[in-house]
């Protein structure tokens, strides 16, 4: 079995996730008292969040990277980063290390693909949904159409995951807004809903609407055991 490196903390809710669902599923596959080996850097996500609020992304991927290092220093195989909007600065962690780099984002488009599903919504941070650092890699990549939330959805969407889930907090009234917005994502075309930040899966799930949901975090580390228990892993990076 390799070790799975974690580099989390943004938000802690979510990484408490990417821990139980990596030992529940490695402990399926293999029984007894099987679990992952993980080596685990969890960040203090406050000034990281300043610096993506500040447009930083610079000193953000600076910070990432010594984290990245200390992963690759306490034995990792490969890196996870637990979080969708902090793979703006994929590549500068990918530089900073000799190990592999799990991309949420390619381990997400080829499970849509596998699905040959073509046009998908995406719902996340303002940063994820606005920008073409994850956009982008599912279109030019993997030939995906992405559709968003209009603006003021937006909006919503990224407050309920900074003011809420990331605290831990479960409203009926955002569930209710996400599903509405899933719904109108289905009606613009959307064969598909990413749950494109890795704490919106302990909001809103697929028992919650019959619009087909990609939850990022449950095919993150899906993708995950499988690389811990292929005796070669393959090089999965940012940078490809």
């Amino acid at each position: 079995m390799k070790t799975i490196g974690l580099l989390g903390g943004m938000s802690w809710e979510s990484t408490a996730l990417y821990y139980r669902l990596l030992n529940e599923g490695i402990n399926h596959r293999l029984g007894r008292l099987h679990s992952a080996k993980i080596v685990l850097v969890s960040v203090d996500f406050e000034p990281i969040e300043i610096l993506q609020r500040e447009g930083d992304w610079e000193q953000a991927g600076i910070l990432l990277a010594e984290a990245g290092k200390e992963i690759e220093a306490g034995g990792a195989d490969f890196l996870l980063i637990c979080t969708n909007t902090m793979h703006k600065v994929a590549s500068a962690v990918q530089q900073a290390i000799s190990i592999p780099l799990l991309h949420l984002a390619d381990a997400t488009a080829e499970k849509i693909r596998s699905k040959n599903i073509q046009t998908v919504g995406l719902l996340g941070t303002k940063f994820t949904m606005e920008e073409d650092f994850y956009k982008g890699r599912l279109t030019d990549k993997y030939g995906l159409q992405v559709i968003v939330p209009e603006a003021k959805e937006r909006q919503s969407v990224h407050r309920i995951i900074f003011e809420e889930l990331c605290h831990g907090r479960i409203e009926k009234d955002s569930k209710e807004e996400y599903l509405r917005i899933i719904k109108k994502l289905r009606a613009d075309g959307a064969e598909a809903v990413i749950a494109g930040c890795t704490e919106i899966g302990m909001l809103v799930n697929q028992s919650h609407t019959d619009v087909p949901i990609f939850d990022t975090t449950v095919i993150h580390v899906e993708k995950a055991i499988e690389y811990a228990l292929t005796a070669n892993i393959k090089v999965f990076t940012s940078l490809s």
